[in-house]
């Protein structure tokens, strides 16, 4: 067995480290880690494995290698690389600070551009604020004037076109105003709507909170009088409105007479009257008595009680009631039927199928005004099924009292200043519109 060394004798050390084992190229980190060796006067007991005439077994430990598992050895660890020779360590580099100093001062500009950029953002959403808010502000104040000076039940929507408002406030010039009142009296009737668009307005006034007045040089309006309307106020529930071409209104609607009810037609045609106004002329009234008869108010060759063509049809076909129209000289007289032939066909039934089923018998008896027959034979409107005090009813129904119920007209103000006028009239599916156009206008003070 090998005894161990215990001799005391101290291994003498150099001033510094041994040049053989040092590598030629120095760097700042390899001097540093010269200064962990044992410096002089050390105990004699070194680290584990090292004595005084050496180390014990294995190599000898090199003076710059540090306790293993060592922070210091941990950072002057060098990465493998396979291209180097055993003992040959890399060139120390100096640091390129120039580089990295630049990248630095790109880093640090960014930041400040993102705040500007967030201080303009924001300096612009407050000055949009400002200008929508003061726009806001003009437009209430525009809307409850009108209100007050027109006396109206509800303020009107005010819309202020153009951006921004207060460089137009500035210059005292808006793009364009756009103003639309709701439900607007005019006589018998409520306009459904008014709606006028101005351009180029001049304002009067220091500010969005003290506008006196405005001068409009032109604009353009439109007034809209729906069917809706018309059925609620003109109709009570009981008459219907509807288009029936350029400039005409299809009127329906039914009456309670002699406790019967009776379906009403009647045409009114939608004309400019004079500027400002517009007026309706009702004709083509018709009061339909079931499928039986139609009464036309009126003293026309037209007018009066008619049988329909289907209703003539079948009395044509019905025997009894032929021969009691037959047996009434006056309506025979009315008819153009000579009276031999009258007579003939009251006592056979051929001839009086030959008489009743000509085409020019058929249009003769839709053509008799059976109103003027009834009031010397009563009974003929009792053999064809007719009341006679519903036509006793129905005459004194006039004709102005009919068309009453669908006349309408109204007239557009005239304005303090300038002019309006009413330029055209048109019939639509929802009402009937009214075009009207101003020059020169001037609002408020």
């Amino acid at each position: 067995m090998r005894t161990p060394h215990t001799s005391t004798h101290h291994t003498t050390h150099s001033d510094g480290p041994d040049p053989a084992r040092v590598p030629s190229a120095r760097s700042p980190y390899d001097e540093l880690a010269a200064l962990s060796d044992d410096p002089a006067g050390a105990p004699a007991d070194g680290p584990a494995g090292i004595s005084a005439a050496g180390p014990v077994d294995g190599p000898a430990a090199d003076p710059l290698d540090g306790p293993a598992g060592s922070p210091l050895d941990d950072f002057l660890r060098v990465d493998d690389d396979p291209d180097r020779q055993d003992g040959e360590a890399d060139a120390w580099m100096p640091p390129n600070h120039r580089r990295r100093g630049r990248r630095r001062n790109r880093a640090t500009g960014l930041p400040t551009m993102l705040r500007l950029l967030v201080w303009v953002l924001t300096l612009a959403c407050l000055v949009t604020l400002a200008d929508r808010w003061a726009l806001l502000y003009a437009e209430r104040q525009a809307a409850d004037q009108l209100k007050d000076r027109l006396h109206l039940t509800a303020a009107p929507e005010v819309r202020i076109g153009g951006f921004p408002f207060l460089t137009q406030l500035l210059d005292r010039r808006l793009d364009s105003v756009r103003i639309t009142v709701p439900d607007v009296p005019a006589e018998r009737v409520t306009l459904t709507q008014v709606t006028a668009t101005a351009r180029g307005i001049r304002i009067d006034g220091d500010g969005p909170t003290a506008i006196r007045g405005a001068l409009v040089p032109r604009m353009n309006g439109q007034v809209l009088l729906s069917f809706a309307d018309m059925n609620r106020e003109l109709g009570a529930s009981q008459v219907s409105f509807s288009a029936q071409g350029p400039g005409r209104i299809r009127a329906l609607g039914s009456l309670r007479l002699a406790g019967r009810d009776v379906r009403v037609r009647a045409d009114a045609h939608v004309r400019r009257d004079g500027d400002r106004g517009i007026s309706t002329s009702v004709d083509g009234m018709r009061l339909d008595i079931g499928d039986l008869a139609t009464y036309r108010p009126g003293t026309g060759p037209a007018e009066g009680l008619h049988l329909t063509r289907p209703a003539a049809r079948r009395i044509t076909r019905e025997a009894d009631k032929v021969k009691a129209l037959l047996g009434v000289p006056e309506l025979v007289h009315r008819l153009g039927v000579p009276d031999g032939t009258v007579r003939a066909a009251l006592h056979d039934e051929d001839r009086l199928h030959r008489l009743t089923g000509a085409p020019y018998f058929l249009h003769r008896l839709t053509g008799v005004n059976l109103a003027d027959v009834a009031l010397a034979h009563p009974e003929v409107l009792e053999r064809l099924g007719v009341d006679p005090s519903l036509l006793t009813a129905l005459t004194k129904l006039t004709r102005p009292q009919i068309a009453d119920r669908f006349a309408f007209a109204f007239r557009i103000p005239e304005p303090p200043s300038g002019a309006l006028r009413l330029r055209r009239v048109a019939v639509d599916r929802d009402g009937v519109h009214v075009y009207v156009s101003g020059t020169g206008l001037l609002v408020g003070k």
